[in-house]
């Protein structure tokens, strides 16, 4: 059997950083881990191929040449997805799918697909296979067993081009032991957080090693300490101990809770570890707002001092925040921007309330009859699925309000300026000939940089001040201000085309 394995392509959003790629010499921030997993799980005597639309364009020769299509997504890639099967069925393929998009909306393309995988693929995959051996394989494959990660396969990361991406992926964990009422991460993967072993981490950090990536390496959990005692008794110190075998190769970031702020030993061992940075769901300064959210591991803390605290360690923190809660009072906009440039936060995620089907809100809204047309998944793009308490111009004006003062250029180096004061950068990582190998581009970007932002970009005199205020006084976090220069210029463009 000839299977190819399609990614489908991300539109221009908050997390796709693809005006910042350009400067890069990159095509995506990170390859299809779920893919990677899947093939994995396919027959040993099967050819695949795989083709990540976010990197390289879907030729007919690749149709052509499969005997099955199959395709993953999440929400936000729908409308690629949709142009896919489209090609697919063109010419005549059968065309497997799975992933959140079609685990959620199977029904939506329930004409257009001839098997769906839905679930966790290490439980409906061998499903289908077997019957799809026998003759007989079944429209639909769906199942409310979770997966035992213990035996989750190494990624097949020998079908990616290293070059292309700025980061590989590994995947520790899933499920959460939070319960916000906007997320569907419980929805999806459960309460019950399941881990891999430390010796699968170990292999599958080895196997990244043996293929010949140096770099970074993005922990993909929704909340890399959820499993808090194994993650800091079993999995770091693992970690710590290959690296230094290994002379430091890799260096990480990952998501966590905010009550990572409360344990000294743990922060230090993540830094040991090699972390630079992780994303933590803030959502909102507004207390009463964390409350009707459920976002209890928020509530009752000073939110800024917890903050600094991280960042001062050596981990910067990118946060996620939503406006449009029912308690968001009309002082909410401002409030927040006055909250994030108090917490130094340079890459702030603000989107507008969304209710993804199957969660909590979806379902209270539904009752109250405030949910609308299709969910799209892409919550910086001023679209929403809900009817606001506050009114739907009151959130979008406040919405662009509070995006034009952060990412404005003279209030974005600002920003970038002050968490330089507190940043320090603790973690190794050795350069090699290796890394070169596949990041070359980052040093061949470096002029590039320094043209646009220094001659041509808005806020050239700030670019300059910055630069020069970085190599005198942090010049160990040199890559690190270059990369949150042209992270800036992406969110300008993301923004602007949105609004």
């Amino acid at each position: 059997m000839k299977a190819l394995l399609i990614y489908p392509r991300y539109p221009d959003t908050f997390w796709s950083f693809r005006h910042a790629l350009k400067f890069l010499n990159k095509a995506a921030t990170h390859p299809p881990l779920g893919l990677l997993t899947i093939a994995s799980l396919l027959p040993q005597d099967w050819e695949l191929k795989l083709v990540d639309l976010n990197v390289s364009p879907l030729e007919d020769k690749d149709l052509a040449w499969a005997d099955l299509v199959l395709v993953s997504a999440m929400a936000v890639q729908r409308e690629s997805a949709e142009e896919v099967i489209k090609r697919a069925k063109g010419f005549s393929k059968k065309v497997v799918a799975g992933g959140p998009l079609f685990t959620v909306f199977y029904q939506d393309f329930w004409e257009d697909v001839d098997h769906f995988v839905l679930n966790e693929g290490e439980i409906t995959l061998p499903q289908f296979l077997s019957d799809l051996a026998q003759g007989n394989p079944k429209k639909l494959y769906t199942t409310q067993e979770k997966a035992d990660l213990k035996k989750s396969p190494i990624p097949r990361y020998d079908l990616i081009d290293f070059k292309s991406y700025t980061s590989m992926c590994i995947q520790f964990s899933r499920g959460c032991p939070f319960n916000c009422e906007f997320c569907d991460v419980t929805n999806l993967f459960g309460h019950a957080v399941r881990t891999k072993s430390k010796e699968q981490i170990l292999n599958e950090l080895e196997n990244l090693y043996q293929l010949g990536w140096r770099g970074s390496v993005f922990f993909v959990d929704d909340n890399f300490i959820g499993p808090k005692r194994i993650t800091k008794e079993e999995i770091l110190p693992a970690i710590i101990e290959w690296q230094k075998k290994r002379n430091h190769p890799f260096y990480f970031y990952t998501q966590v809770s905010i009550n990572l702020a409360d344990d000294d030993e743990l922060i230090r061992l993540m830094t040991e570890a090699g972390f630079t940075s992780v994303f933590i769901g803030i959502e909102t300064p507004n207390e009463e707002s964390l409350k009707e959210a459920n976002k209890r591991q928020n509530i009752n803390r000073d939110l800024v001092s917890s903050i600094r605290k991280v960042q001062k360690s050596g981990l910067e923190v990118m946060g996620g925040f939503i406006l449009g809660f029912d308690n968001d009072p009309p002082t909410i906009f401002d409030t927040l921007v006055r909250f994030i440039e108090d917490t130094r936060i340079i890459i702030a995620m603000v989107g507008v309330l969304n209710a993804p089907p199957g969660t909590r809100l979806y379902h209270r809204l539904l009752e109250e009859g405030r949910i609308l047309s299709r969910f799209i998944g892409n919550n910086t793009d001023i679209s929403t699925n809900i009817i606001p308490k506050m009114g739907f111009e009151t959130l979008i004006e406040g919405y662009k309000k509070v995006i034009r003062e952060l990412y404005s250029v003279k209030n974005y180096y600002r920003r970038v300026s002050t968490f330089l004061d507190d940043y320090s950068f603790k973690a190794k990582f050795s350069l090699s000939l290796s890394y070169l190998k596949y990041n070359y581009g980052y040093l061949l970007s470096i002029p590039k940089i320094l043209f646009h932002f220094g001659f041509r970009e808005k806020g050239r005199s700030d670019f300059w001040k910055l630069l020069w205020k970085t190599i005198s006084k942090k010049p160990k976090a040199f890559s690190t201000i270059l990369a949150q220069v042209v992270s800036g210029y992406h969110f300008r463009q993301i923004f602007k085309e949105a609004f």
